[in-house]
């Protein structure tokens, strides 16, 4: 269940949030939806691709995370945050944050603003405690982050968060235009990603895009100009670059095999 509420200091002044990664909290996820606003740090540690949505027909992407459902091969319970990786996707990080708009009275009865919300009901909130909570829970609820200060102030968790936010909302408006774009100059091809790991084990993943490396570098003109000028050339070759860490995380795969196999 979800119970989306829209987020203030009075009534979440004693709310925490907890930051952290691993199954209990949902985040064994085999991919997630990423955005443009973030391809710059989602190559360095993930192969971005692409697939269509299966209701609107339109190209979104997505990062690769693992080979099964309910795998994610970058949680990891030894790392202090749970995750094994110096960025984590903006649609992971966010935990039980999400957008909600409010009506703006002030510009027309079309124009709303991008609000804050939280669902109560995530496992990594950790709710409002009454005063006479016991020492067992006031332990808990000092595990959690605090998402306003004292004085009723953002928390630099809550910042971080609204910045994550923020980069999501932006990154929605602009990935439609990108694959656009990539539409229009055949850029997109279907791409077959077959590996064996070290147990013999062969592995075949299907109804995944990539960029057409050879149409991108024969790109000439104005249509080369256009690319670059919106800044869509620069993403075509970040999606690319990230293709070798398809490797990485097969390596991590046949690591986790090899723990397995030791226990």
């Amino acid at each position: 269940m979800t119970q989306h509420v829209l987020l203030n200091n009075i009534d979440h002044q004693h709310t925490r949030v907890i930051h952290h990664f691993g199954f209990d909290y949902g985040d064994n996820l085999a991919s997630t939806l990423v955005f443009p606003t973030e391809f710059n740090e989602l190559q360095k540690e993930y192969p971005i691709l692409a697939r269509r949505d299966e209701a609107s027909g339109q190209f979104q992407a997505i990062v690769l995370m693992g080979f099964a459902a309910d795998e994610n091969l970058y949680l990891a319970a030894e790392r202090p945050s749970g995750w094994d990786a110096r960025y984590i996707p903006a649609t992971i990080e966010k935990g039980p944050f999400l957008i909600g708009f409010s009506r703006n009275s002030g510009q027309g009865d079309a124009a709303e603003d991008p609000m804050v919300h939280i669902d109560l009901d995530h496992p990594k909130v950790i709710s409002n405690q009454s005063s006479n909570r016991s020492n067992q829970e006031s332990n808990q609820a000092n595990q959690g982050q605090p998402l306003f200060l004292p004085e009723g102030g953002n928390s630099p968790y809550l910042l971080h968060i609204s910045a994550t936010l923020q980069a999501i909302h932006q990154g929605i408006a602009l990935s439609s235009v990108m694959f656009s774009a990539f539409e229009q100059l055949a850029l997109l091809e279907p791409v077959t990603i077959e590996f064996s790991l070290q147990n013999g084990d062969k592995r075949r993943l299907i109804g995944n895009y990539c960029i057409d490396q050879n149409r991108l570098a024969a790109l000439r003109g104005a249509d080369l100009e256009k690319l670059h000028q919106s800044g869509f050339l620069q993403l075509a070759h970040a999606m690319v670059s990230s293709m070798s860490n398809i490797r990485d995380l097969i390596e991590r795969k046949n690591r986790r095999l090899a723990l397995s196999t030791d226990l």
